[in-house]
């Protein structure tokens, strides 16, 4: 996952609003958006799976629990560790430990891991953990963008992603999946005055400025776009837009489910 805009108790009526883009190597296998098990158990994740390791980048339960993780772009740290990240946002799923005490037990094994940003929410509080930098931060309400840095960095797509969710609830009554995923898919290169120095090529830099990506020199690009709304009532709107490898919409799920706790 390389960029997650939400907006976290910002409206009284939509304790979460998120839109994300997945982006990752075509050849990777995954596993579409989907009940883990079945729908009418309690606690049934909904997400889609890394079928190379078993996790997932994003996901949802039917108690209201919900975790992300991206990676972070740091070309001086190695991307191979013992462990997979998609473990992080899984075992939060499945778990009944609040974000506070699941973030808190991360910290002993952080190195563990390579690097990482993980957003956790109980369905009352969330969290910010990032692990090189060594943060576990309660999140306090507000308009967030999540890519591979830090939270609320100033790069281009996270600025943009900001604004537009800004928009979009300034009308909660015509407020849907829909409206998100179509804010995930622009497509616009940033000028080159506007692009973070993260350490990679400036050829890289702008191949990835964009909110949906498309480099296919390398493999590389959004696979999948997905959006939630969970209001206040404790009903929750998911859906999920597939790209395929020359970025072209392909399958779309939508679920909707009360909590269930």
């Amino acid at each position: 996952m390389c960029l997650i805009i939400f907006a976290h108790q910002a409206e009284s009526d939509f304790p979460l609003v998120l839109a994300a883009n997945r982006d990752e190597f075509f050849s990777r296998p995954t596993q579409q958006a989907a009940f883990w098990e079945s729908a009418d158990s309690d606690n049934a994740i909904l997400a889609g799976k890394d079928l190379l390791a078993g996790g997932t980048w994003l996901g949802l339960s039917k108690s209201g629990r919900f975790s992300a993780v991206t990676n972070i772009r740091d070309p001086s740290q190695a991307e191979q560790a013992p462990r997979s990240r998609g473990e992080l946002t899984l075992e939060f799923l499945k778990s009944d430990m609040s974000a506070e005490s699941y973030s808190n037990a991360l910290i002993e094994n952080f190195a563990q891991y390579a690097g990482f940003n993980l957003l956790l929410s109980d369905g009352s509080d969330m969290y910010y953990v990032n692990n090189l930098e060594q943060l576990v931060t309660k999140l306090e309400p507000g308009v967030y963008g999540l890519s591979n840095g830090l939270l609320n960095s100033d790069w281009p797509k996270v600025n943009r992603g900001r604004d537009d969710l800004r928009m979009l609830m300034g009308n909660p009554d015509s407020l849907s999946t829909d409206q998100l995923l179509d804010m995930m898919n622009h497509r616009e290169i940033s000028k080159d005055d506007n692009l973070p120095d993260t350490g990679v090529s400036l050829e890289l830099e702008r191949a990835l400025s964009s909110t949906f990506i498309m480099n296919t020199n390398r493999g590389y690009g959004t696979l999948c776009s997905t959006a939630i709304i969970a209001e206040a009532n404790s009903e929750f709107r998911f859906s999920e837009q597939n790209y395929d490898a020359s970025g072209n919409a392909t399958d779309r799920h939508y679920y909707q489910f009360s909590n269930s706790s």
